[in-house]
């Protein structure tokens, strides 16, 4: 086996480069900080000897000098649901755009991992930090979100958050949501409008933005046609297709009475649609469903799912945009449309409804 040469026993150093590229050690720093201007002709030098000497750069030795880390973090619940795998292709695709490298954390909807991989990126030194998904209703985990944004801030990142609503006026953070609660009412409206008036929704997560927005824009839709929602139709669960299953067959069991289900999620219409052909109930003519996301499974579901179409990519994109460039951006928060796409899952009430 070949013996490495002399000059690859160790790795490069800076004045290594600095000799290989005749430049003084300070131009070779300034070079990979990009904070002060250096000739282009010298730039080229410097990034050539680096190529040549196979230079690797000490992250913490950049962070030490104040030196950002050209990357932007993105933190997911679960990178196997369609909703965030979605958002994380648009991140990617415009931190590659926008020149950086994008890293992938998971918090298994842990608000304390979140908060801990928060902290953990402020101290990369990443550009941007962005948060995907709904948020915790609680004042203490609500406050120490404000904290860890002024504290991104003071370090020169951002705390981006996508897909939930802003911390409050004064804190420093992007904020890049959708229009929750009117695509539930419009989607409430829509079986509404049908002659459904014992509409189930299934899929209410305590407190959690994302459900609670969904449930006052379901609530708004029955006062606008001078209804009140059945509290026994409002069903507790989780944004799984498990418990779209088992929330249907306990709805089915106890007797209520129900034309139409809102499931909070399409991933819980799976689960919903599960159960009604189970209970030998057809969707639409016995019970029309509905879901929200228009992922891309969505379509393919017998019969093809009526949802509130989400702009995932849009939202993911237009995260990592705002954020690293905010100094030429002046907006700051964003909401995104959502619209209602109408498919086979959905008809009249049925005349014995």
């Amino acid at each position: 086996m070949p013996r490495r040469s002399p000059e690859r026993a160790t790795q490069a150093t800076v004045k290594d480069v600095a000799a290989k590229a005749g430049v003084s050690i300070s131009t070779v720093s300034r070079v990979l900080g990009g904070t002060y201007p250096v000739a282009r002709s010298t730039r080229t030098r410097v990034l050539r000897a680096m190529r040549e000497l196979d230079f690797v750069v000490n992250a913490h030795a950049r962070a030490l000098a104040g030196a950002r880390t050209k990357t932007v973090a993105l933190m997911l619940d679960d990178v196997t649901g369609p909703f965030h795998a979605a958002v994380a292709k648009g991140v990617e695709h415009q931190a590659s755009v926008e020149g950086r490298l994008c890293l992938l954390c998971t918090t298994h909807g842990d608000p304390e991992r979140e908060l801990a991989v928060i902290e953990l990126m402020r101290e990369q030194q990443a550009d941007a930090v962005i948060v995907v998904g709904g948020a915790r209703e609680e004042a203490t985990h609500r406050e120490r979100m404000t904290r860890f944004a002024r504290a991104l801030d003071r370090s020169g990142s951002r705390l981006v958050l996508c897909g939930r609503p802003p911390l409050g006026p004064d804190v420093p953070a992007t904020v890049v949501e959708y229009d929750n609660q009117s695509g539930a009412f419009a989607i409430t409206s829509h079986l509404l409008s049908a002659g459904h008036r014992r509409i189930a929704l299934a899929g209410v997560v305590e407190n959690l933005t994302t459900t609670s927005q969904r449930l006052q824009g379901f609530t708004d839709a029955h006062r606008a046609y001078g209804l009140e929602p059945d509290p026994d139709l409002v069903v507790p669960g989780q944004f799984t297709r498990t418990s779209g299953y088992e929330m249907t067959k306990k709805l089915i069991a106890a007797g209520h009475q129900f034309t139409g289900i809102f499931a909070a999620t399409d991933i819980v219409a799976t689960g919903v649609l599960h159960a009604l052909r189970e209970a030998n109930l057809r969707v639409p003519a016995d019970v029309s469903v509905v879901g929200y996301d228009d992922i891309p499974q969505a379509f393919d579901l017998v019969p093809a799912l009526t949802t509130v179409h989400v702009p995932h990519e849009e939202l993911g994109r237009t995260a990592v945009r705002l954020a690293v460039n905010r100094e030429t951006e002046p907006t700051q928060h964003v909401t995104l449309g959502t619209h209602v796409v109408v498919r086979q899952s959905t008809g009249p009430r049925p005349a014995s409804g």
